[in-house]
């Protein structure tokens, strides 16, 4: 079953566990209070009913928790795993933007051609480097006569397009069991 489909039946559990709970608790502490005012052992005997329902209660809440936490754990882990993965591509592209950025500053300080799309990648990444390679280009055009012409190192550029992060750990299998909780039936006294 994937994580994004079971947490929510798992989280039903717990509201009704919760709400069981609740409302055995008020029922056995209205039969304690009963016994005490009446004396009568009807009410002693729904009170030890009750707290043994109470602890049957307790005991599928922590087994229904310790499914929750385990779900949570892997769809943080899986979340936090794909975050990563985009993060370092993000690093990965805008190292080789450096290199590309540091390229066109190499062949216009050369006093080759550049397409204009690369100078304005320049330019936008850092204002006085794209001025002094213009600088030592016009300079270096006018020493010699002949430059070499380069295509753009951008062309053909495709970002690539990621997941949502949340919705790949939703949809991830859960790796390992999922128990069926069995919730208390509790008898309406």
């Amino acid at each position: 079953m994937k994580i994004g489909e079971a947490k929510p039946i798992y989280y039903a559990n717990r509201r009704e566990l919760v709400d069981q709970t609740r409302d055995l608790f008020a029922r056995k502490e209205k039969a304690e209070n009963s016994f005490k005012a009446t004396g009568d052992k009807k009410f002693s005997e729904q009170a030890a009913s009750l707290e043994l329902s109470l602890e049957a209660t307790q005991k599928a809440f922590e087994e229904n928790q310790k499914v929750l936490d385990s779900l949570v754990e892997q769809e943080v882990a899986v979340f936090n795993m794909e975050v990563s993965k985009q993060q370092g591509d993000a690093m990965a592209e805008e190292m080789e933007n450096m290199g590309k950025i540091m390229t066109v500053f190499r062949r216009m300080a050369k006093g080759d051609i550049v397409p204009l799309t690369d100078e304005k990648k320049l330019m936008e990444y850092d204002d006085k480097m794209y001025q002094m390679a213009k600088n030592m280009q016009t300079l270096a055009q006018q020493m010699e006569k002949e430059h070499e012409k380069h295509k753009s190192l951008w062309d053909d550029e495709e970002k690539p397009e990621y997941p949502d992060p949340q919705e790949v750990a939703d949809n991830t299998e859960y790796g390992g069991e999922l128990p069926d909780i069995e919730i208390p039936e509790v008898s309406e006294e």
